[in-house]
C-alpha cells in the first residue's frame, strides 16, 4: 500500500504565495527543476535541524537555502540583477553543502535554479559569481579536477567546496 499523497497548501491566485493557517508565505519558485529543488529542500531541512545545536552555523545555511528556493530575497517573479546574483551565490553554496564531500557542481546548476528555462542567459553571470565566491574562499573553481584561476579558465568549469564555505 502506498503512502497517502501529501496535500499541497492553498496558493494565492497568482501562485506567488502559499496560505497556511490564513497566513501568506512566499511560495517556492516553480521554475526550479525538480531534482535541483529537491536538493535545495534537503539542504534547507538539514540546516533547520542544525538550528538547535549550532544556530550560528545554521542560520546562514537556512537563509541561503530559502533565497535559492525563491522564498526569500527578491521575488522570483520580479528578478533584479542584484537579486539574481544573490540567488546564484545562495544556490551554489547550498548545493555544495548538500552534495557529498568532494563532489562538485556546475555553475549551470545554479543558473537553472535562478533562471528557469532562461538559464543559459545567466551563464556568464553564474561564472562571475563563482569567481567572486572563489576569491572569498567559499568555492574552488576547477577544470579537469585541478584548481584554476577563474579569470583564466576557458571552457567548462566545476565548483567545489572552498575552505570558507561554512
Amino acid at each position: 500500500m502506498s503512502e497517502p499523497e501529501r496535500t499541497r497548501p492553498e496558493t494565492t491566485p497568482d501562485g506567488h504565495h502559499i496560505v497556511v493557517d490564513g497566513r501568506k508565505w512566499r511560495a517556492q519558485d516553480p521554475h526550479i527543476p525538480a531534482a535541483l529543488a529537491g536538493e535545495l529542500v534537503k539542504g534547507l531541512m538539514a540546516a533547520r535541524r542544525l538550528v538547535r545545536t549550532d544556530p550560528t552555523t545554521a542560520r546562514p545555511r537556512v537563509q541561503d537555502a530559502k533565497v535559492a528556493l525563491g522564498e526569500r530575497g527578491d521575488p522570483w517573479w520580479e528578478p533584479t540583477p542584484e537579486g539574481t546574483r544573490e540567488r546564484l551565490a545562495a544556490a551554489m553554496r547550498t548545493l555544495l553543502r548538500q552534495r557529498d564531500e568532494g563532489k562538485t557542481i556546475c555553475p549551470s546548476d545554479a543558473a537553472r535554479v535562478a533562471g528557469g528555462e532562461a538559464w543559459r542567459d545567466l551563464m556568464d553571470e553564474a561564472r562571475a559569481v563563482a569567481a567572486e565566491l572563489h576569491a572569498a574562499g567559499a568555492v574552488e573553481v576547477r577544470q579537469r579536477g585541478e584548481r584554476v584561476n577563474p579569470a583564466a579558465a576557458r571552457g567548462p568549469i566545476r565548483l567545489a567546496e572552498g575552505p570558507q564555505l561554512g
